[in-house]
């Protein structure tokens, strides 16, 4: 089976130290799943590190006048550690195994639509929390929109336009067909536009959900496995009459985001991009589970499963 695995921040970490020590978890149920002779494409997310790259780069700036690195160079900075952390985790753990794979890291474009509404109302959380006291500075000094996070503190929000195409697409295809595991759109891709004279990158971050979803769509995958910190997809979520989901449809998907079951930001982009794939490919099965049960998830073990 061809699975594309979009992995959750829980895989990584707010820092090098700590996402080096997280990989080596994350790639035991991804070599489980490769163990069993399924083929992998696998992506991340990268809020919190490309908010990282991009305050050091500011401060680096302000403090040493080195030159001003544009937010698209940010994410491909972040593809490229995030990458390199977590092939070579993958790699270590197939040679464990005994199991003779190549495993690459693609820096990867997105196309956006440069009318996306997305672009006027910027909702992606990035960078680490701070408090409204630290917000309202950044928003003061550095025209940031910052928003509350879940209540946990303030983050800055950037665009997060849909993704309309990938670029490379067809060296991905390439190397999956050839069997490599192929780590992709990294933090949702590098989201660029077309223009006349090429493809220009922009101030945005793609949700990694779509994106993956994106991916699936392209290469025809069986299965888009979004992969998380819950078992289950939740309706009534932290209420008495909350209820796990095993099996729904992409119908009944959209009935419960009808009735806001699902929290924007959080589990909503994940069952959107899950009926997207589906309804671009109608023979796909997406399963949104957790990331150390995947493979009781495709066993129907575990997991929500979405089918059309």
């Amino acid at each position: 089976m061809k699975i594309v695995i979009a992995l959750g921040g829980n895989a990584l970490g707010n820092s090098p130290q700590e996402q080096l020590s997280l990989v080596k978890n994350t790639a035991k149920p991804l070599v489980d799943l490769i163990e069993e002779g399924h083929q992998l494409v696998i992506a991340h997310g990268n809020g919190p590190q490309v908010g990282m790259i991009n305050l050091a780069m500011e401060v680096s700036n302000e403090k040493a006048n080195t030159p001003i690195m544009p937010f698209a160079e940010c994410g491909a900075m972040s593809q490229g550690y995030i990458g390199y952390h977590l092939q070579n985790a993958i790699r270590e753990e197939l040679r464990r195994r005994n199991i003779n794979k190549e495993v690459v890291t693609v820096v990867t474009q997105v196309v956006v639509d440069e009318n996306d509404p997305g672009f006027k109302h910027p909702t992606k959380p990035i960078g680490g929390f701070h408090t409204l006291e630290e917000s309202k500075q950044l928003e003061q000094t550095k025209g940031y929109q910052m928003v509350e996070d879940s209540g946990r503190g303030y983050r800055r929000v950037v665009p997060s336009p849909k993704p309309v195409d990938v670029v490379e697409k067809n060296v991905v295809k390439a190397l999956v067909n050839d069997g490599v595991v192929v780590i992709t759109v990294g933090g949702g891709g590098i989201p660029v536009i077309k223009t006349q004279f090429g493809y220009h990158g922009v101030d945005a971050v793609i949700d990694k959900d779509f994106a993956s979803a994106k991916v699936a769509e392209i290469l025809q995958a069986d299965y888009l496995f979004i992969l998380t910190a819950i078992d289950r997809v939740m309706i009534n979520y932290n209420k008495p009459n909350q209820k796990a989901l095993d099996v729904i449809t992409v119908e009944e998907a959209k009935q419960y985001i009808g009735e806001n079951h699902f929290a924007p930001g959080s589990m909503l982009p994940k069952v959107q991009a899950a009926i997207d794939f589906i309804e671009h490919n109608p023979k796909g099965t997406a399963i949104i589970a957790a990331l150390e049960k995947a493979k009781d998830a495709i066993a129907g073990l575990s997991g929500t499963k979405i089918v059309r």
